[in-house]
């Protein structure tokens, strides 16, 4: 296929496991097809297992990824969820299902050569960016299927397509991207990144690739990075963890957690 398989290597990108009163909220995340794993990070599955008592709250943490995402009792509402460079909050009510499929940075304008910086921090739909794949949820994903059975056809979708895109395995981005990811976002771009082109150029093929800029990119991959550590509360408090991470000082980690993450560092890690 011709793309960068090192992506998949160097990052893995988390979200928050879910906590409900009521333990009637599923959350699940299947592996794609071995030949896709340079390109989907996982298929993932939200649901409750039966009514709740009160309207549900998801929080999407920051996590560098876009993700299409669609309901298999009504497949007709299929969406797209761009590059966020901060927590987003879904009102669910207290019955739903929702499959999704998460592809690792760069992969989906690589896919469907579209431009990553005209969905960042927004949710489109499907059938707007992408009206082949929303049409073909449409037409062949509904709740009667196990999630098995909708991992496989989506599998099969996806590989089809890839064997027919001709991937752009830009040098310059993906060396900048192995830099950031080896050195966990903890970067100066203006010493640490060269890759033969000016910082404009490189600004630019972020935007189009992932979404954004690779400051805000380099942002997350740290963030992600202590997301993965799942330090406790005890640790966070007494090792310093901020300094570790390359943060100045504990107010500066705390403010940029909370915008990524949607709730303090301390609260966050309590909850795990």
């Amino acid at each position: 296929m011709g793309i960068p398989a090192n992506i998949q290597l160097l990052y893995t990108p988390v979200q928050p496991s879910i906590r409900n009163a009521d333990d009637n909220v599923l959350y699940r995340e299947y592996a794609p097809h071995a030949q896709l794993t340079n390109i989907v990070y996982c298929y993932w599955q939200l649901k409750t297992t039966q009514p709740l008592n009160s309207e549900f709250i998801y929080r999407v943490v920051a996590d560098g990824c876009i993700d299409v995402y669609f309901e298999p009792g009504n497949p007709p509402e299929n969406y797209v969820m761009g590059f966020s460079s901060k927590y987003t909050e879904f009102s669910l009510g207290n019955s739903f299902h929702y499959v999704g499929i998460r592809f690792l940075p760069t992969m989906f304008p690589q896919l469907f050569r579209i431009n990553a910086a005209e969905l960042s921090n927004r949710y489109e739909a499907l059938n707007a960016v992408v009206p082949g794949m929303s049409r073909f949820i449409q037409e062949h994903l509904h709740d009667q299927l196990a999630i098995s059975d909708m991992v496989r056809m989506l599998d099969g979708w996806l590989l089809q397509l890839a064997g027919m895109v001709d991937f752009n395995a830009d040098n310059r981005l993906y060396e900048a991207m192995d830099i950031i990811l080896k050195k966990a976002g903890m970067v100066h771009l203006e010493h640490d990144i060269d890759t033969g082109i000016s910082p404009r150029q490189l600004r630019r093929l972020f935007e189009y690739y992932i979404g954004d800029t690779p400051k805000t990119f380099s942002k997350i991959v740290r963030f992600q990075q202590i997301l993965r550590a799942k330090p406790s509360v005890q640790s966070l408090r007494q090792n310093k963890l901020f300094f570790d991470a390359g943060y100045h000082d504990q107010a500066h980690f705390i403010k940029e957690f909370r915008h990524l993450y949607g709730i303090t560092p301390t609260r966050a890690f309590d909850r795990e």
